[in-house]
């Protein structure tokens, strides 16, 4: 008991438990001068100390430690210390074996854990390539790559390309099958790979248009059990009978593969059924198609099907519920977000650059062009459904609109008003003070919708050519929104039709500037530029748009014209060429092909051109005139009359034509027929002077008695003509005259000097009758000249007449009488003016304002300038 302590309350019970051993005291390690030396220096690797006899324990020996007391330790129950010698053989160091001792090694030998004294490791053995199953690792291996390198072709546009790798994998995978079986491992064949060449040659055939091997292609991976949901394929082939417009058969495949999948497929079941309703469309069975359509709203509702079912309702006519499928179509969700969300905040920093970074992606870019088809596809609906659903159009159009403004869509209202007006203009019977009032009325609205129906105004008063109406529209469309290329474009033309090109350009400018693919600014900039005669620039206009546009004819015309201007008839010819290209039938540039042709002096490529002109639009008199002046100059008169026949009929009122028929039958011999033409021209065009002279030829050259009544004839008309000639000229005098004495007279009154004028009729200088002359002169052979130009003419214009008479005796290069002399057209008729003067022959342009025709510049050599 004495042994025995009785724990008191001033007794710590958890005392002791931080007592230690200082020999194992890591933390004066650093202060330990007897450890600090064994690190440094050999006296740490001494051998430890071992029994002289074997099995004798060791000695008691003292250790060291920090605080310099002296340990007697021991080996635990009389065991030798660890490699310690007996027999003379090392102790076996198994557990550290793989630190890289090993028993094998005696005392003192090299420590060599990495055992880099063996040697440089033997090298790798070669691969054996020509084991079976290496030639089916790389087979396999080079119809993966070939089906990848098919697909990549495809996405690329190089269809051709795709097909050829897909056969050649199919080849490859073929052999494969094979050398698999030859090898004996014909169950471990690869059905993925077959299913992914199958499908993938299927697809490419399909994309080739190469409808029948697809089908077999399907067929095959169809009618193969191992294959798993190839069921699923047969809708790819229902697609392939509906474009070879076999539609029972599409319809048969569709439902099969809607029989072999599951409704856990929801949304392939929907698309699959959608299908089938636009094959009954195609069908014309609407019913079916509407069971369907009805069906998917029901469903799954999306705006592509609801679309579809208003289509179907209007087929069938049935309104009620075309109104109730237009409400069903407003109302499918969209699941995308509001535009509000791109909006940057100006708080939050790191918030507005990720906006910045998804408002154009990929993803923002599907919803804008979702949201965008879904208003096509109402404003299309509206439209269709608007006369259809009630008695009136505008009645119709009024429930569109209320319906719309009820619904998510409200901003599509406006845009539906303005339609509406559009639509008023597009009818037959349209109203237009009600298509305007309705524009007019959004001139109140947001900024947007008042530019738009601004525009629209402002172009409708265009169209009726009240440039005032259009111009002041435009400014209110621009005022509106500045950034509205159709309001600048529209303001450009309205500075364009007043000729201020400068303004125009800029306007026009402006508008390309807001809107780079406007088409139209383009286009009337070049316009601009051609009548600013700045041709290399509207050069560079229309090449820029051609590169936009690439079959615009209008565009290549536009080029061939430019380049005829710029004196560049090759340029033209190859760009005309284009036009014909894209509208073989444009009767315009065959004729304007033959019009550079004929420059270029190529005249039996032009006639070809021509005469491919007149049979597309045979009314045109230029056409008519060039290919009866070819028939002429190649002797083929007969031919030409056929033209010139036709001529009459399009201007009955022009007796050249007539004149140009008769003459070709006097050229090609027919006396008699040209004599009755002639008379026929006569009994129309009885003052016509050149009828007159051929009759008194013919008659003269046929000895008929009617010659004396044509020469009769002749002199009168002539004789009147000659008189109603004088009547103009002295008319013309006496208003120049007139004019001459008020400014004369309102000078001397501004002057102040009342001054005296002598009026001498009788004299007059060599000066005034040179001028006379010159008069005279001018008077036959331009006739539009102003009145004032006649003020210098004086008592001397009988002289002037008689040198203007001479000159008009001379032979002109339209002389009628080619075969006779004027001498003997003397013998049958006396000349009203003189046997010393000879008339003047055609070949001088006249006016006659006091006739019902004008005598044209006629000849029977007539050719086109």
């Amino acid at each position: 008991m004495e042994h025995v302590h009785l724990a008191v309350e001033e007794d710590d019970l958890y005392s002791g438990y931080n007592d230690y051993n200082p020999t194992f005291d890591s933390e004066e390690l650093e202060n330990d001068v007897g450890f600090q030396q064994a690190v440094r220096t050999s006296h740490g690797r001494r051998p430890p100390m071992t029994a002289k006899f074997p099995g004798t324990p060791i000695g008691p020996r003292s250790l060291a430690s920090s605080f310099g007391a002296r340990l007697h330790m021991a080996s635990s129950m009389g065991r030798p210390m660890t490699g310690a010698v007996q027999d003379g053989s090392a102790r076996p160091m198994t557990a550290v074996r793989a630190a890289g001792y090993t028993s094998s090694l005696g005392r003192g030998s090299a420590f060599d854990p990495l055992g880099q004294s063996r040697g440089p490791a033997p090298a790798l053995e070669a691969k054996n390539e020509d084991t079976p199953e290496e030639k089916i690792k790389i087979l396999e291996k080079k119809v993966n790559d070939l089906i990848e390198e098919s697909c990549m072709a495809q996405s690329m546009g190089a269809l051709q390309v795709a097909l050829e790798k897909a056969k050649e994998a199919g080849r490859k995978e073929r052999a494969l099958v094979r050398q698999r079986e030859q090898s004996g491992s014909a169950d471990h064949i690869n059905l993925d790979l077959t299913y992914s060449v199958l499908l993938n040659l299927a697809n490419q055939y399909t994309n080739n248009e190469m409808y029948p091997e697809a089908l077999n292609s399907y067929q095959i991976i169809v009618k193969n059990k191992m294959f798993s949901n190839a069921g699923r394929l047969k809708v790819n082939m229902a697609n392939i009978y509906f474009k070879q417009k076999n539609y029972p058969k599409a319809i048969k495949f569709y439902r099969m593969a809607l029989d072999q999948i599951t409704n856990a497929h929801k949304e392939m079941r929907i698309k699959i059924m959608q299908n089938i309703g636009v094959v009954f469309i195609c069908m014309g069975q609407y019913t079916d198609a509407i069971t369907s359509f009805e069906h998917i709203m029901s469903e799954s509702p999306n705006i592509k099907t609801g679309f579809n079912l208003i289509l179907c309702y209007y087929a069938i006519g049935d309104r009620e519920r075309m109104k109730k499928a237009f409400q069903k179509l407003i109302s499918v969700p969209l699941g995308i977000d509001d535009e509000d969300k791109y909006i940057p905040s100006n708080e939050d920093t790191s918030s507005n650059m990720v906006i910045e970074a998804i408002k154009n992606d990929k993803l923002h870019q599907m919803e804008r062009d979702l949201k965008t088809l879904t208003e096509k596809y109402i404003m299309t609906a509206a439209k269709l459904i608007a006369p259809a659903i009630e008695t009136l159009f505008a009645t119709g159009f009024d429930w569109c609109v209320d319906m719309v403004k009820s619904s998510q869509y409200v901003e599509l209202a406006n845009d539906l008003e303005i339609n509406k007006a559009i639509t008023y203009l597009r009818q037959k019977d349209f109203n237009q003070v009600e298509a305007v009032e309705t524009l007019k009325a959004f001139e109140k609205k947001d900024s947007r919708v008042k530019s738009a129906a601004a525009t629209n105004l402002s172009f409708l008063y265009f169209l009726e050519k009240d440039y005032d109406q259009a111009d002041r529209y435009a400014d209110l469309a621009m005022n509106a929104d500045r950034y509205n290329p159709a309001a600048l474009i529209n303001k450009g033309n309205t500075v364009f039709v007043k000729q201020e090109y400068e303004k125009a350009a800029e306007f026009y400018k402006e508008a390309l500037r807001n809107d780079s693919s406007c088409t139209e600014g383009l286009y009337n900039l070049g316009l601009t530029y051609k009548r600013l005669n700045r041709l290399e620039e509207a050069l560079d206009c229309f090449l820029k748009l051609h590169a936009i546009l690439r079959n615009s004819s209008q565009v290549m015309y536009q080029l061939a014209s430019l380049y005829e201007l710029l004196e560049n008839p090759e340029q033209a010819i190859e760009w005309l060429m284009q036009v014909i290209s894209v509208t073989p039938t444009d009767a315009q540039a065959l004729a304007k092909l033959g019009e550079l042709h004929d420059g270029e002096g190529d005249k039996s490529q032009a006639f070809q051109y021509y005469y491919e002109s007149f049979r597309y639009f045979p009314s045109n008199i230029d056409v008519i005139e060039w290919l009866g002046a070819y028939y002429i100059e190649t002797q083929f008169c007969e031919k030409a009359i056929q033209y010139f026949e036709r001529a009459t009929l399009i201007q009955p009122t022009q007796v050249k034509w007539q004149l140009m028929v008769a003459s070709c039958y006097r050229r090609s011999g027919n006396s008699q027929k040209a004599l009755e033409t002639y008379k026929e021209i006569h009994r129309k065009f009885p003052e016509n002077v050149e009828c007159l002279r051929f009759l008194v030829r013919l008659c003269t050259d046929m000895q008929l008695k009617e010659v004396q009544d044509y020469a009769t004839k002749l002199k009168k008309v002539e004789k009147m003509k000659e008189i109603r000639e004088q009547r103009i000229k002295s008319g013309r005098e006496g208003s120049a005259r007139s004019r001459r004495e008020g400014r004369e007279s309102s000078a001397g009154s501004a002057a102040g000097i009342s001054t005296p004028v002598l009026i001498s009729p009788k004299k007059s200088s060599v000066m005034d009758e040179v001028k006379a002359v010159s008069q005279s002169e001018s008077k036959h052979f331009s006739p539009l000249l102003d009145s004032g130009r006649d003020s210098g003419r004086s008592s001397s214009s009988t002289k002037g007449e008689r040198l203007s008479a001479k000159m008009r005796s001379l032979p002109g290069s339209n002389e009628p009488y080619e075969a006779s002399s004027p001498k003997e057209l003397d013998a049958s008729y006396v000349d009203p003016l003189g046997p010393q003067m000879d008339r003047p022959k055609t070949g001088v342009k006249k006016r006659v304002e006091d006739d019902d025709f004008a005598d044209e510049e006629l000849g029977d050599d007539l050719l086109p300038e």
